[in-house]
């Protein structure tokens, strides 16, 4: 019985002993990520958009128009959801890293 797993608590400390664990460089480079697939998604949700405005629904089935316009919401909703989830993590890792910044310097570490 004295190979235990280790409880949360000793892996919480563990993490706040390593130094490496959370840096302001970890968080920029996750930004980084984050911002360049952000601009990914962006780039995309545009093109959908300027090509289903460039194509015109063409039918005469009010069913079939219904139902292009409702799939055509949904790929771009997801898309521009897409976008905002990873800009809004590029700008709350940004922000970690001024207040990791700013806490390290503060701590006489």
């Amino acid at each position: 019985m004295t190979n235990l797993p280790p409880t949360a608590n000793q892996d919480s400390q563990t993490a706040q002993n390593n130094p490496t664990s959370l840096s302001p460089w970890r968080c920029l480079t996750g930004a980084m990520i984050s911002g360049g697939l952000a601009f990914a998604a962006y780039s995309l949700t545009s093109s959908i958009a300027q090509t289903y405005a460039a194509k015109p629904i063409t039918s005469t089935n009010l069913t079939a128009i219904n139902i292009a316009i409702a799939v055509r919401t949904l790929v771009v909703g997801v898309s521009t959801l897409a976008t905002f989830v990873f800009g809004i993590a590029t700008v709350g890792l940004v922000a970690l890293a001024i207040q990791i910044s700013i806490q390290g310097t503060g701590d006489g570490e």
